[in-house]
Parts: structure tokens; sequence; C-alpha cells
């Protein structure tokens, strides 16, 4: 896979992503002013216009269970409704190759007052499921942004409830996970090599050359669809992670349809794939630097430190030799115990939890192991998985022109080991894309030519999306404005008064922050 999965969903909040796991109740905030209410769509109202193709008003029905798996109750003060909107598989053919559905829910909030439009959401990943990140963040949205938005979230062609792609078995995964991250041996690479040949072609069999068609660009076209289709003249969005690089696709193919655009956690669409791979290593490897310096001063919480790098790489390098067996016979090998670190290191919030897992690890015990990197895999205790890596393969395979052969990933994975040495090796490997069967269609990467104001987050301590890509995603864009925060962890809203403050009113009020806009920790 491209990378590090990059992503805010509901199933990764105990992997720590910041955006989730710090739960932000619903506060009073500012008085609500007076603002002009936008159509909602619904039956028989009037169809919308995107791509040349008329777009039917979204038939909306209720749909109150959708909270199940999310929340344990039903949520207060907020009522789901439900709705499908067909989209041509191939917008470059609109006409001639079938549809795909896409799947949209809607949280609206029973307060709600001086409506401003819908406010649709995108988690991330690819493949992470925008329809359960839209019923969670429903709820966990600062009050001032849930009473004046409706709250969309829709799964993007080929994820969870959209036309899903599904080619890997829950036994490849398995295997997927848990093979070493970064084989030194000639027999263990080639072993690596099979297994990720055979998940591409499992893929390339199923879906032949339809698996172009689940490139970005395709997306931000079924985007502005449902923009149309719930009767919205404009498109308010809030991105995380990868969601940044499909509203940056967005605003450059749809710019005139932009109203106000929040890109948090940004992907610099201009980076090649291999660069991107590093410089995630590099910020994976600050992170756990990062987390090593809180062990160093936080002993009370951190049972491995005061050298937790030497730990984990222990723990990975035992785990080769002498993997620790778990309930049902399941084995923390090496695979699983480096999956579980990449997981705690979206969040600070996790790093106590990491730190527990590496020591009851070491007594024999991996069940906090594996609770970290469940969570980052979508796999559930039953060991089924989601599609979301079935989706993030077809996706990121889609949208690269410029992969790293099998032979260049080998070269590439000694020299990163010994500039990063927990994150190079395994970052340089990005063999199923390397042996990918399907066409590719790489999105644009140019100037938003008449988009209004995007405003683009970056957070110092991000480990997946490193930070440094967010001003070059601002400047790309032409009309994006930087905001930063000092912080650690996944992405930056709703975390603390200054960014909630700078986006909700740039939301509601259309107020662009000021230029290179700093908050503190």
């Amino acid at each position: 896979m491209r990378g590090f999965i990059a992503l805010c969903t509901v199933a990764a909040l105990a992997a720590g992503c910041t955006s989730g796991t710090q739960f932000t109740q619903p506060t009073s905030g500012r008085p609500l002013g007076k603002a002009s209410a936008a159509p909602s769509g619904g039956p028989g109202g009037k169809a919308g216009q995107s791509g040349g193709l008329d777009i039917p008003a979204a038939d909306w029905k209720p749909c109150p269970d959708v909270y199940k798996g999310i929340f344990p109750n039903p949520p207060q003060n907020v009522n789901f409704t439900c709705a499908t909107v067909k989209v041509p598989k191939d917008w470059e053919h609109p006409k001639d190759g079938g549809t795909y559905d896409i799947a949209m829910v809607r949280g609206r909030s029973t307060t709600q007052r001086d409506r401003v439009g819908s406010l649709f959401i995108n988690p991330g990943g690819p493949g992470g499921s925008g329809f359960d990140y839209g019923v969670y963040r429903s709820v966990y949205l600062p009050a001032e942004i849930v009473r004046r938005f409706d709250i969309i979230g829709f799964d993007p062609r080929g994820v969870g409830r959209s036309s899903p792609v599904k080619c890997f078995s829950d036994a490849d995964l398995d295997q997927n996970f848990g093979i070493d991250p970064d084989p030194v041996s000639d027999e263990g690479f080639q072993s690596f090599v099979t297994l990720t040949r055979n998940l591409a072609q499992s893929c390339g069999t199923k879906y032949g050359d339809d698996l172009r068609l689940f490139s970005t660009e395709q997306t931000a076209r079924d985007l502005d669809a449902l923009r149309a289709s719930v009767g919205e003249p404009q498109l308010t969005y809030l991105g995380y992670s990868y969601g940044t690089l499909l509203g940056a696709v967005y605003a450059q193919l749809f710019p005139k349809n932009v109203r106000a655009l929040v890109l948090d956690g940004a992907v610099d669409p201009t980076q090649s794939m291999q660069v991107s791979a590093e410089k995630q290593a590099a910020g994976f490897e600050l992170a756990f630097t990062n987390f090593s310096k809180w062990c160093q001063t936080n002993a009370s919480s951190c049972p491995i430190g005061p050298d937790a790098r030497a730990v984990v790489m222990k723990a990975i390098a035992d785990a080769r030799a002498n993997p620790v067996t778990g309930a049902g016979g399941r084995k923390a090998t090496s695979g699983w115990v480096f999956t579980a670190v990449v997981s705690s290191l979206y969040s600070e919030s996790s790093w106590r939890l990491l730190a527990q897992a590496m020591s009851d690890l070491a007594k024999g015990n991996p069940a906090k192991t594996f609770q970290l990197a469940d969570a980052y895999a979508e796999r559930d205790p039953s060991g089924k998985y989601s599609n979301m890596f079935d989706a993030n393969s077809a996706v990121n395979c889609a949208d690269s022109d410029d992969t790293p052969t099998v032979e260049q990933d080998r070269v590439l994975q000694s020299q990163w080991r010994q500039k990063y040495p927990l994150f190079g090796g395994p970052l340089a490997l990005n063999l199923i894309c390397a042996q990918w069967p399907g066409k590719r269609d790489p999105y644009p990467t140019g100037v938003a030519t008449g988009s209004a104001p995007i405003v683009v987050i970056g957070t110092l301590g991000d480990p997946a999306t490193p930070y440094e890509q967010a001003p070059a995603l601002a400047k790309m864009l032409g009309v994006g404005t930087l905001v930063t925060w000092k912080g650690e962890g996944h992405t930056a809203y709703p975390q603390t008064g200054c960014i909630i403050d700078a986006v909700n009113r740039y939301f509601i009020d259309l107020k662009v922050p000021a230029a290179n806009t700093t908050c503190e920790k």
C-alpha cells in the first residue's frame, strides 16, 4: 500500500486519531446570527447539475439505527436520514458504462436554526468510511456548527456501502499485517513480494479494467454530484488526511462550486509516491522520537522507559524469532507488533497505551498489542475485516503512475532503514502498487483558479501527513490560507479553542483566518 493509511475513521478512534479520540463535546459557542437557509433536497426536489448531467434530488429516508456500532446508545438531539445517489462509473463516458451507488447519511440537529447549508465530511484513508464518520461527527462537532449545518457523511466509490471493492480475503489480510514488515533476507523479501503480487492479482482478476475507475478524480466528480443532489449551489467541506487530497482535486475541477473547504492534515499532491513515502517515514520517526522523550519524563505512565526505542526495537526483533501467543492461538508476529506501534502514533493520547502494550508483551500478554493493531487494520474480534485496505490499494494504485518497481523498492529499503531505523524499511516497500494490474488515472496538480479561499491546516507533530505538506498544498492551490497547530498527532480540528474559532468563523461567516495563523498546543 502507499505508505501508512492517512485517515480519521470511527474504527480508528481506538487507534488514536487526533480528531476522534479527543472527544469534543458540543459547547454553547457564540450567539447565532442570521443566515440564509439553503435547500436540503428531497423527494420531488429540483434536480441539480453536475458534469453536464441532471442529478435528481436525494431521496432522504429515516435511518435511526445508523448509530449502532458507533455509539452504545442513540445520540440525543440529532435525527439521521439516509440516501443513495447513482453516479456514472466513468465520468469521461457518463452515459456508456453503468453506475455506482454512493451512500450518504445526513445528521440534522433537533435544535437547528439559522441554517447555513450542508457540511460534507471525508475522514481520509483512502478507504475510510465517511458514512460512519458522518454519524460520529453529527454528534462530536462544536455545537454552533451542528446547529447551523446538516452534517453529511458519504462512503466514496469503492468504500463501505458504496459499491465496495472487495478482493482481499481475511486470511490474506492477516498474512499481510502479520508478515515481517522489513525483511532483510532475500527469502523473506521474496515471500513479501509473492504475497503482495497475489493480493494485486486478486483485484485484477475480479475487477479488470474497472480498477482505474476508483481514482480520486472520479471520486471528486462524484462529490460534485452529491452536492447537486442535496440542492447546494456550492460545496462546504471538511476533509481530513487523504480527504484533503480529495478536496484539492475537487477545487481544481470545480473552482466555481467552492463555498468553503477546510483541508486538515494536508497531503501535498505534487509529491511523487516515493517522496511521499519517505516524508512519511521521517514523520513517523519524529513522532516515535517524541514518544520516547515523553517516556523519559513520564516514568509513572511509561513502564518501558527510559529507552522506549530500544524496548520497541527489541520487541519487533523478538517477535520475528519467537512471537508471543495470545487468545485463540493468535501469534503477535513482528508485523502485528509494528502495526500496533504505527497505530499508536496517530495521537499523543495513545502513547500510554503503547507503553503498556509493549510492557505487557514482554511479560507474555499481547492483548493490548492486538487492540492497537486491530483498530488500525479495522479487524473485528472474529477476524473479519472491513474493505478499507482493499479500497485503499485500489485508490492509491489508480492514482499513481510513478510507482517504484519491486527492484527499486529493495534498494530503497536498505537506504531508508539507515536513515529511519524503525519506519524507513517498511515504508519503502510499496509492493502492491508496484505489481498492480490496473490502468492508472493520476489526479491533477495545479492552481484552483477562480475558487473561493480554502483553509489548509497542518500539525507540527503529524506523523501520517507531515507538516511541510500543508504549506505546500496551500501554495499549490493558489487560494490556500495556512493555519498551523503546534500539537502532536494526526489532524487538528476540533482540538483547541484557537483552531475551533478559526474554522467555525470560516464555515459560518466565510471569514478567512489571517495568513499564517498559528495556534499553540
